[in-house]
């Protein structure tokens, strides 16, 4: 049960910076300053950050006109997901 607060709390933290990278991708955009590369963005998505880039393109209204973000961070999202779900399932028979 420990292991999984402290995934938990991992987990938590990298889907704020995430949300936060967004955030700042935004502002560098509004401000015409050099901007987050979107495959960066999209890895850190795909790397557990699925949370965190969804309400960060909502919250900023950032990336939601561009296809493979519309379609591609609620898709790494529901993927992040199934890998947690799979985890704890995993960890259930040990």
């Amino acid at each position: 049960m420990n292991e999984i607060y402290t995934a938990s709390i991992i987990l938590g933290v990298w889907n704020i910076i995430v949300f936060g990278l967004y955030g700042m991708d935004k502002h560098k955009a509004k401000y015409g300053r050099h901007r987050i590369n979107e495959k960066t963005l999209l890895i850190m998505t795909a790397l557990m950050g699925g949370l965190g880039a969804f309400f960060g393109m909502y919250v900023f209204r950032h990336k939601t006109k561009h296809i493979k973000f519309k379609i591609g961070v609620p898709i790494l999202l529901i993927t992040n997901i199934a890998v947690i779900i799979i985890i704890i399932k995993l960890m259930a028979h040990y």
